[in-house]
């Protein structure tokens, strides 16, 4: 599925169409889409607001009809809108080009875990505040960073061997750090949504994206971490999805690893789909089933559609993958997609 994509205006004057280009609005200066496609309809029939760039201050409202965008520039252009906290808008045409933008494709992505309906899966949204947050970042942009192919990583506790998918329980790096113990504390709030499980973990992966990099579908090595994994997200949104193939997926020959994880070519194997939408400071948890069953994947997108909006990545976003490093080999009960039993 893509949307479309329009050119910026070069000049004062532009060549009339049913396109606006409208500057000092959008999602960074707290106005919705659904809040401009309200305000700009009462001028015609909306056909669409889209993101013009990445900074989020600039969108395009898309019209049916080009007289309905005349009028909406000659009402707005240049004057504050009370419906739009006042803003003075600064508006130009705009001409449709012929790319499209890549987003997610037209599998439903849901907000809240129990949509999902995969036993083991929960999501807290707002698990820490925004000052929290802040605070995180700063701490792990205070360590080095190990470069990947398309992502930077942190390890602690122990590190995940890419080549190996595993970890070397001989070489311990030490007590997580001080900056997550806040979270650990917390941990058991997922309590009170029907997780009984204990909560003992000893290993941290920190990674960065930057816009439009994702992650491989995979599942955690059963033999390297027990359940559960939790996993926050920071900085910047996405969207997960999960994938519960017919038979378990390890490397054969129509796969291929990535930055240590199993990528499937898809072109062999039947799988059940949903998805989910992580907004930042949210923390997600896998067991049972979802941890040991379910690959999760976060598609190479710089763009996602969540409930009709269009919501475009931020300039990175950082995970803290929690876990705990297993000691022998895996005893779960989800055979076909196990290392240790297969």
């Amino acid at each position: 599925m893509g949307l479309p994509r329009f050119k910026r205006p070069t000049g004062e004057c532009s060549e009339s169409s049913s396109n606006l280009y409208v500057a000092n609005c959008g999602p960074a200066v707290g106005l919705s889409f659904d809040t401009i496609a309200f305000v700009f309809g009462t001028y015609g029939e909306v056909r669409g607001v889209y993101p013009a760039d990445e900074s989020g201050t600039r969108v395009i409202v898309s019209y049916h009809e080009e007289s309905a965008a005349q009028s909406a520039l000659k009402a707005l252009d240049g004057h504050p809108c009370p419906e739009l906290g006042g803003r003075s808008l600064h508006i130009r045409y705009s001409v449709q080009s012929i790319a499209k933008v890549q987003v997610n494709d037209s599998s439903v992505v849901s907000l809240e875990a129990s949509e999902l309906k995969i036993p083991g899966l929960y999501l807290i949204h707002d698990f820490i505040t925004a000052k929290e947050e802040e605070e995180l970042l700063v701490a792990v942009d205070s360590k080095p960073w190990q470069n990947l192919a398309k992502r930077r990583v942190q390890h602690y506790g122990f590190e995940f061997q890419y080549d190996i998918r595993n970890v070397n329980t001989s070489q311990f790096l030490g007590e997580l750090p001080q900056f997550v113990s806040p979270i650990l504390e917390r941990l058991s709030s997922f309590q009170n949504l029907g997780y009984t499980g204990s909560v003992v973990l000893d290993q941290l992966t920190v990674n960065e994206y930057p816009p439009g990099v994702g992650l491989s579908p995979h599942i955690d090595t059963h033999s390297a971490f027990e359940e559960p994994i939790f996993s926050l997200s920071l900085a910047g949104p996405c969207v997960m999805e999960f994938r519960k193939y017919s038979t378990g997926v390890w490397p054969t020959n129509s796969e291929s690893i990535c930055d240590g994880e199993i990528q499937n070519s898809d072109k062999t194997s039947n799988f059940l789909r949903r998805a989910i939408y992580l907004p930042p400071r949210s923390m997600l948890l896998l067991s049972g089933e979802a941890r040991y069953a379910w690959h999760h994947y976060i598609p190479h997108h710089k763009v996602d559609i969540v409930k009709d909006n269009i919501i475009r990545r931020a300039s990175r976003r950082v995970s803290f993958t929690l876990r705990k490093v297993r000691e022998g080999p895996c005893q779960c009960e989800f055979a076909a997609y196990c290392d240790s039993q297969k």
